[in-house]
């Protein structure tokens, strides 16, 4: 990916990433399973259901090191099945 993280930010940070995706149960938990392999942590995400409840919006606060890890987190998130889009 072409970004320009490191130009941009001081790390590390916090980041707080919006992922919306299908609206089901386990989305939440997917995605923490997810961040725990690349970043360990307790996380507090905030789930926001769509006007008509077929997708969720799930803000959660990261804290990354590196222009590397925002884009390994991203990567990661894009690739479960129920994710939609990844802010």
């Amino acid at each position: 990916m072409k970004t320009k993280f490191d130009e941009l930010l001081d790390f590390p940070t916090v980041l707080n990433f919006k992922v919306m995706g299908i609206a089901c149960e386990e989305l939440p938990d997917l995605i923490i399973s997810e961040l725990q392999k690349h970043t360990p942590g307790d996380y507090s995400p905030k789930i926001k259901p769509s006007s008509k409840g077929n997708y969720h919006s799930v803000s959660i606060a990261v804290t990354v090191t590196s222009k590397e890890h925002i884009e390994t987190i991203y990567k990661t998130l894009t690739a479960i099945e129920e994710v939609k889009y990844v802010l």
